[in-house]
């Protein structure tokens, strides 16, 4: 990392940079034995109090005291690549797995157990990659022990219609009686043509605000928090859950939420999910609008491509996702085990 200018090194950075991608040098040791310097790469999303706080590409954020700066400087954006990105259906699970994060996790080999009090089927379900250390029908009686003493249906997601997918297990589950359900999509896209869609708000719509966490406008679109009592405690962890998150409102004039999206950046991907939009704001692009400001954010923190997941039989998102340039990847479905199924 190269700091120099005319022969010394130099701050160039100032509170003015705050939102900007930057490099940064600061003294972390003596020279004795330990490394005197640490150089660290992200956005510069805060400088108070003498305190930098820089968010990294994996969403960790470091704080550096203003004094012991030795050198920075803004790094200017990488161009953004336009073209859709190649991808095993492994890393896209594991990625998908982070952004949207069970509250309670247990490992059964490379099986991961996921509990979050039963909201949304992707994080209570079993998320199998590889062998789950024991024979099949032993790791499912274990599987069922597990969702049932937390009161949860058994229920396994299987990736299917790749050659690195579980083509095999699905075969085994059906063999045993574990029936399939919600068969989904997982498609992708190049983030930066997103980015590049339409930004302007239909009249009487505000521009899209981001934030760090759902309001109540947020949730008060969000159709799947539960009853009307509101969120609860692990829907709203496994909300805000994930590397760097970040949720989009756009408000109508009459003061209602208009649209919502959800975004989580982890590492080169950007995966959008929850994107509503309000019946009576319905057909004046505003699902373009969120998704071109949440992808514009992406691109500001390093990701490069876009995924996300939509159930096979919603012909009206895939239309949308068709228009906005998603492609299908891979596909996944949930095998719920049935009462007194077969083994």
């Amino acid at each position: 990392m190269e700091f120099l200018a005319g022969g010394r090194a130099e701050v160039r950075i100032t509170r003015a940079d705050v939102g900007k991608r930057v490099s940064v040098r600061r003294l972390t040791g003596d020279g004795e034995g330990a490394p005197a310097f640490t150089d660290a790469v992200g956005v510069l999303t805060s400088w108070d109090e003498g305190v930098l706080s820089i968010t990294r590409r994996d969403g960790s954020s470091v704080r550096i005291e203003e004094s012991a700066l030795v050198a920075a400087k803004v790094v200017p954006a990488a161009r953004p690549r336009r073209k859709v990105p190649a991808a095993g259906a492994r890393e896209l699970q594991e990625v998908a797995a982070r952004g949207w994060p069970a509250v309670e996790a247990e490992r059964l080999g490379e099986w991961t157990l996921r509990a979050a009090g039963g909201f949304t089927r992707r994080a209570n379900s079993v998320l199998p990659l590889g062998d789950p250390g024991l024979p099949l029908d032993a790791a499912l009686e274990q599987v069922e022990r597990w969702y049932a003493a937390r009161g949860l249906p058994a229920v396994i997601v299987v990736a299917t219609g790749r050659a690195d997918t579980d083509d095999a297990l699905a075969s085994e589950l059906d063999r045993r009686g574990w029936d399939a359900e919600r068969h989904t999509r997982v498609r992708i896209s190049a983030l930066a043509p997103l980015a590049d869609l339409p930004t302007s708000p239909p009249p009487g719509c505000a521009g899209v605000t981001l934030s760090r966490e759902p309001g109540a406008d947020w949730l008060a679109l969000y159709n799947r928090t539960g009853d009307s009592g509101g969120p609860t405690a692990d829907a709203l962890k496994v909300l805000t859950g994930g590397p760097s998150v970040w949720f989009a409102t756009v408000r109508a004039a009459d003061g209602g939420t208009a649209a919502i999206g959800r975004l989580v950046v982890d590492g080169r991907w950007a995966g959008f999910a929850a994107l509503e939009v309000a019946e009576d704001a319905r057909r004046q692009g505003l699902a373009t609008l969120v998704t071109a400001a949440l992808a514009e954010r992406a691109l500001d923190e390093g990701a490069s491509a876009a995924y996300l997941q939509v159930e096979a039989d919603n012909a009206a998102a895939l239309a949308l996702y068709d228009r906005l340039g998603f492609t299908d990847h891979h596909g996944y479905h949930y095998r719920r085990a049935r009462p007194g199924g077969r083994r």
